[in-house]
Formats: structure tokens, sequence, C-alpha cells
């Protein structure tokens, strides 16, 4: 069978995906370069290739899993609907029962990036991201009058904490 040959962004989503998959699998402190190569069907070499250390590929990972969520609630923040329906749809979405992934792999980069300073960088800045959006929404919510809230930041913050 002959070898499909992929391009450097095609080969590093492939390594992105199946960290992600490692690590939802066995969590960051279990995952190795040799995990997420074996996943694959490459060499270890190929892997550090990419990320020069698993921290490296750790973090891209959780930012990567991170962006396609943030992707999604910016779809569904974006609707044309009320800001209700759609605020409601995206705590539906990323709740714990919903069908967004991310959760799991961000309760686990909050907990390694206690040791790990470029996950913490990461992960401090797609929460201000998280945040931000759903600011906004309960600002428009506010401003159309479909509710009260004296500070849309503040709420954000409550509700990110609940999710």
């Amino acid at each position: 069978m002959a070898r499909v040959r992929l391009s450097v962004a095609e080969r590093r989503e492939d390594l992105l995906r199946a960290a992600v998959e490692q690590i939802e699998a066995r969590g960051v402190t279990a995952v190795r370069i040799s995990d997420v190569a074996s996943a694959l069907g490459v060499s270890n070499a190929l892997v550090l290739y990419h990320f020069s250390a698993k921290e490296q590929l750790v973090a891209a990972a959780f930012s990567h899993a991170a962006e396609g969520d943030l992707a999604r609630l910016r779809q569904l923040l974006g609707r044309r609907s009320t800001a209700v329906r759609r605020l409601r749809a995206a705590v539906r979405w990323y709740a714990p029962t919903g069908q967004a992934k991310g959760w799991r792999l961000w309760i686990e980069g909050w907990a390694a990036s206690l040791r790990d300073p470029e996950l913490r960088e990461v992960a401090a800045s797609l929460d201000r991201e998280w945040k931000a959006a759903l600011a906004r929404v309960i600002a428009e919510g506010v401003a159309a009058g479909e509710f009260r809230c004296p500070d849309p930041t503040a709420a954000a913050w409550r509700l990110t904490a609940f999710l």
C-alpha cells in the first residue's frame, strides 16, 4: 500500500486531533508522545518534529480543541434569534449533559496549567474569549429588553463558573 504524504498543515491537524483524543482517554499528566504517535501509526520523532516537547503538544492540543468549541459558540451566539434563546442554546450545548466534549478537556487543562506556564496562558486567553462572547450576548439581551442585568460581564463570569 502506498503511503499518503500529508502537507505540514494536514499532519499537524492529525497530530492535534490524536493528541486531544489521547488526553481525553488518558488525562494530561498520563499522556505520552508515544501514545499520540502510536494512535496515528507514526514515529515519536515525527511528533517531536512538529512539537518539540510534550508540554508544547498539550498546549497546542488544548488550544485546538478550545478553538473548535469557540467556533461552535460563535455559531450558536451568532444566530438570528433572541439573546435568551442564543444564551440558552450555548448553555445547553456546553453543560456537562450537552454535546460538547471540550468541557472535559478544559477541566484537565486547568488542572495541568497549575504546573505549566505555557498551558496556563493558553487556558487564560481562551477563557477570556468565552467570557467576552457570553457577556456580549447578555448585553444584547439587556439592550433588547429581554432581561435585566446590571453587569453582563460579571454575569458571564458567574455563568462560566457554573458551566
